[in-house]
């Protein structure tokens, strides 16, 4: 996985409730076994018509700003446990996502792929939504190390909560494998001293 870095972004505003993971990415486009490629099919029936289309006015298609951060509704991921949602909103090039709340298995599977997720409350997720809608090239600021969530206008800064081992896990780009293999020399050291 890529390390995480703080940034700057604008958002996009994806103001619908009860996102499920079929909506994300549906399930006609979960044959492939390699993470690439998913991004082209994210919010595909909500991204194209039925004749393969762009739909004008969905906001990915809409609004067009190259941003790192999702902000969506309440209740984003439900549904069924898909991996692939998570890799998919990565694959399109979003780094974050933001909400009021997030389904537990898609938030795990978030954290596990590199997907930072930012649980606010309501009250603060619509007051983003407003000042997003009044200015799309607001720019935010994510700061993995501070936990913090702020606006360039200095009107907004939010601090987050993330556990110590998916917050490590993102800073240095390690999956499950690679947090093992970097506590190696502290479970050799625990052996050495429990050994009979």
């Amino acid at each position: 996985m890529e390390k995480f870095k703080q940034f700057d972004s604008t958002i996009m505003p994806l103001n619908i409730e009860n996102i499920d993971t079929d909506q994300i990415i549906p399930a006609r486009f979960l044959k492939a076994i390699t993470r690439d490629g998913f991004g082209d099919n994210l919010f595909r029936d909500w991204r194209y018509d039925s004749n393969n289309k762009l739909i004008k006015d969905f906001e990915l298609n809409r609004i067009q700003n190259n941003s790192k951060i999702l902000l969506a509704g309440r209740n984003f991921g439900c549904g069924s446990s898909r991996e692939h949602a998570a890799w998919a909103i990565y694959d399109y090039g979003y780094r974050v996502v933001v909400s009021s709340f997030f389904a537990d298995i898609f938030k795990n599977n978030a954290l596990n792929n590199g997907l930072l997720v930012i649980q606010l409350d309501e009250e603060k997720i619509k007051h983003i939504f407003e000042k997003v809608n009044k200015d799309l090239n607001i720019l935010f600021n994510v700061n993995l190390k501070n936990q913090t969530f702020s606006s360039y206008d200095g009107d907004l800064k939010e601090t987050f909560e993330i556990n110590e081992y998916n917050k490590t896990c993102l800073i240095n780009g390690y999956d499950n494998i690679d947090y093992l293999l970097s506590q190696k020399e502290k479970i050799l050291n625990f052996e050495s001293r429990n050994e009979k």
